[in-house]
């Protein structure tokens, strides 16, 4: 039995459409049946989507990897830096070991290596720790900062004796090589004047 104001499909009002009964298409003379579905356009992918302007994230990358370039290019230039004094060490001591074989002047070597060491510490101590230095003071301090005692007791003497002895006497191949192993182990060390 059916409740009053219920519609049932012979109830139906003509034109409009019941939940599960199928409505007939009725054709009217001179009018296309109505096909909803006839004006839907086909498939079209949105655009693609392009380089730029990147995302946020990309931005804060890149920052970030421009921050740490330029950390890095600053640390490498400090260490390039710091090595300066030494490679200017080493390029002056190869120019007095080369007038020392051009002009066998043993003397004029020693003098020229205890200047060199001389101005090579200013660079890398204080001028109040190294100034002042002559004699046995320079010797000693050249073993603390690296001689390992072979400026005192070793080829090292020859740069306060050299003036007073014989020039044929000398070993200064030892003591070239000696200049140049505190150089390297400064360079090595890194830091510079506090």
């Amino acid at each position: 039995m059916n409740s009053p104001g219920l519609a049932t499909p012979d109830m139906a009002t003509p034109g409009v459409a019941m939940p599960g009964v199928a409505m007939p298409v009725i054709a009217t003379p001179g009018v296309a049946p109505l096909e909803p579905l006839a004006e839907l356009r086909g498939y079209h992918w949105p655009d693609p989507v392009g380089w730029w302007p990147p995302a946020p994230g990309w931005w804060l990358l890149t920052l970030v990897v421009l921050a740490l370039l330029t950390l890095l290019g600053w640390w490498a230039l400090g260490i390039w830096r710091r090595g300066a004094a030494a490679r200017a060490a080493l390029v002056e001591l190869a120019a007095l070991n080369a007038a020392y074989a051009r002009d066998g002047d043993s003397a004029a070597l020693a003098r020229g290596l205890s200047r060199l060491l001389r101005r090579y510490a200013l660079t890398r101590f204080p001028r109040r720790a190294v100034a002042g230095l002559s004699g046995e003071a320079w010797l000693a301090f050249l073993d603390t900062q690296g001689g390992g005692g072979r400026f005192l007791a070793g080829p090292g003497r020859l740069l306060v004796e050299a003036p007073y002895r014989p020039p044929g006497d000398l070993a200064v191949d030892e003591l070239v090589a000696l200049v140049a192993a505190w150089i390297r182990y400064h360079r090595r060390r890194g830091g510079g004047r506090p």
